[in-house]
């Protein structure tokens, strides 16, 4: 069935199961009007709080027994007495005991009896009193779950999955982790929407490509959509470890204990050689995207360097392909959560958002914009679809100029070669910082100043034919802005953002659980340039993204690099610059040699996709003049910081 026909027929539902229930949502003087907005008509402190655990089906912790996870359920208490049945918000996470989730790293605290007191964030606190149920859930293998954390695999989706089933009398739940006495769902109608940060949103992600009955939305916010992605690109190795350490970094203490066999398999699935290999494939939600039944609002930081823009464009461009209902918001920060970088908006667009998708409300917000995207600190523009109509990929190619390793970028191809040496020291900040000098360990090619503002929406990809000293080596491309502005300091430990003392409140608060948030505000520097995009590959990868062989010095081979997806305006007075050069330093890790490389620029080029394509290009281009050689180096953000990095909320 078309999901606008599916809609249409929930709303027609939706209105007449409501209609004997407009007077406790509504105010007397709309009790004959369709409702738009759900309102806290309910106790939060009198709400009901439970826990059940729920069977997965699975063993992998072997014990003989299937494992069951643990679901804290907040509910109000007056839609059970009513006999009335509620949608559910849901977030899966491993990080409710090990880590807290949020800002303030909030933990699940408990009453003596077992149920939850403080559940995290603001979600239980807000919708509670607005006719929902919110569910926090124990990933298998943390806090009070059996079971193993198997990072982003079957036991993570299933185990997450198997309560959206019990949500739809599908799956079977006990009121205790060993007992008999089965807990029934019938407080609710089903209709689930699940929400998260980072790992979170990355289960999200993994169950809607179930295509799991009864899972309306998912809301990911900088979230996972291929695990493969989250630790190498095309064969480079992102981080120094796999996720047999992420694994050990959430499991519960009896997990530990009993998981080293799970632990052992994530280690032998994941060799360090950037190979794909089955265990990868598994944890690739990109190439189930046919499945996904749910709408899905999207939400990253342009500038997040821990689960890397790559993740949006594939994601966003497999559901499009597939029809699936879509909103995206893109900020400038790095891994930061909406609530702490546009918080008024985001608590009513996702009241409404809820609204629409969980309740049928019809409150327009599937008519409005696809896009918000913010532009400069705290100032967003909208797109009516994104990428906006009139993107088209547009080659730009590089070529010689006046220095060697100095170069121009343009529409017309060029000859020539230039040549770099890998320095494991250096990243795209330095690189940046000297554009306009010849180094030896970068190829810069930069256009004329822009008369023109010149808009690149969506992902880009660069190929390069590179001809290498050395039997290994890896290649980074970036895209880089070159011109004075403000941005958000995403290279800072708040990644855009400071926290500040002062706290704003978003729902209704008891003893145990306050609804009242650090204020926060944008983390501003003055810049001359702003990386816009980039990508990495192991050049040995150039047959194939998934095998990587070794290299014979002297030997040219061509790979295309795909570059993270971005929404970014050059404006008029700037250029834009793609650098090529090795290693970029603590986001992807050496090779383990020092080659040097040597380009055919005949045969490289970049695929950008810009607004109003070639023609906006080279009118924006039209009529400049090179700009002169600067001797003062640029200043930009700080170079990327060198802690490891984890899929939640911290580094």
């Amino acid at each position: 069935m078309p999901k606008r026909m599916r809609f249409t027929i929930w709303r027609q539902l939706a209105a007449v199961a409501t209609a004997a229930l407009l007077a406790t949502f509504l105010a007397p003087a709309t009790a004959h009007a369709a409702p738009r907005e759900s309102r806290p008509v309910h106790s939060y402190e009198n709400a009901i709080r439970e826990a059940v655990w729920v069977d997965t089906g699975l063993d992998l912790d072997r014990d003989g027994e299937k494992d069951r996870v643990a679901v804290d359920v907040v509910r109000p208490r007056e839609a059970a007495a009513q006999g009335r049945k509620v949608p559910v918000i849901m977030d899966a996470s491993p990080y409710y005991s090990c880590c807290g989730r949020g800002n303030e790293s909030q933990k699940k605290t408990y009453d003596a009896n077992g149920a939850v007191v403080r559940m995290p964030l603001f979600y239980d606190n807000y919708f509670v009193p607005r006719g929902y149920a919110f569910v926090g859930v124990d990933l298998a293998g943390t806090n009070r779950s059996d079971g193993c954390v198997d990072v982003g695999g079957r036991s993570d989706i299933l185990s997450a999955k198997a309560v959206v089933d019990w949500l739809n009398g599908r799956a079977k739940a006990y009121t205790t982790r060993t007992g008999t006495t089965k807990a029934e769902a019938t407080w609710t109608n089903g209709r689930t929407g699940m929400i998260g940060k980072s790992w979170d949103g990355t289960i999200a992600n993994g169950v809607a490509a179930t295509g799991v009955g009864g899972l309306k939305t998912i809301v990911p916010i900088s979230a996972i959509s291929s695990w493969y992605d989250y630790y190498f690109q095309q064969g480079a190795p992102l981080y120094d470890s796999g996720p047999d350490a992420l694994s050990d970094y959430v499991d519960s203490p009896d997990a530990r204990a009993r998981c080293g066999a799970v632990q052992q398999a994530l280690v032998d699935g994941a060799p360090r050689t950037g190979d794909w290999t089955p265990l990868w494939t598994e944890r690739d939600y990109v190439k189930d995207a046919r499945k996904v039944r749910a709408s899905v609002f999207l939400i990253h930081g342009m500038q997040d360097l821990n689960v890397r823009m790559k993740h949006v464009g594939q994601w966003w461009d497999a559901l499009a392909k597939n029809g699936v209902e879509r909103k995206i918001w893109l900020s400038q920060t790095g891994h930061v959560d909406p609530f702490d970088f546009r918080r008024a908006e985001w608590v009513e667009t996702l009241h409404r958002w809820f609204d629409h998708e969980l309740l049928g409300y019809d409150n327009g917000i599937d008519r409005e914009p696809m896009a918000d995207i913010e532009r400069h600190p705290d100032q967003w523009v909208t797109s009516k679809v994104w990428p906006p109509r009139g993107t088209d990929t547009t080659t730009l190619r590089p070529a010689e100029g006046s220095q060697a390793g100095v170069g121009t970028l343009g529409l017309r191809k060029g000859n020539g070669t230039e040549t770099f040496t890998d320095d494991p020291q250096h990243g795209e900040t330095d690189w940046a910082a000297h554009i306009d000098r010849p180094t030896p360990d970068k190829a810069g090619f930069v256009t004329k100043p822009l008369t023109r503002d010149l808009r690149l929406s969506g992902s880009s990809e660069v190929t390069v034919t590179a001809t290498p000293t050395t039997s290994t080596a890896h290649l980074s491309a970036v895209l880089v802005d070159l011109g004075p502005d403000t941005i958000r300091d995403y290279a800072t430990s708040g990644e855009g953002i400071t926290t500040l003392t002062d706290r704003t409140c978003w729902g209704a608060s008891t003893t145990g659980d306050s609804a009242c948030f650090k204020e926060t505000e944008a983390k501003t520097a003055d810049v001359d340039y702003t990386v816009v995009s980039r990508g990495w590959a192991d050049l040995g990868n150039h047959a194939s993204d998934r095998k990587g062989l070794p290299l014979t010095p002297g030997k040219a081979y061509t790979i295309t690099l795909d570059l993270a997806a971005t929404d970014h305006v050059v404006p008029a007075g700037h250029r834009l610059a793609l650098i090529v050069a090795g290693t970029d330093k603590d986001l992807i890790d050496p090779p383990s040699t020092k080659p040097t490389l040597t380009l055919d620029l005949s045969r490289t080029k970049a695929r950008v996709p810009l607004v109003g394509g070639a023609h906006a290009f080279a009118r924006a281009t039209a009529g400049s003049v090179a700009a002169a050689p600067g001797a003062t180096p640029l200043d930009g953000v700080s170079a990327p910081r060198t802690t490891h990095r984890i899929p939640e909320g911290g580094q």
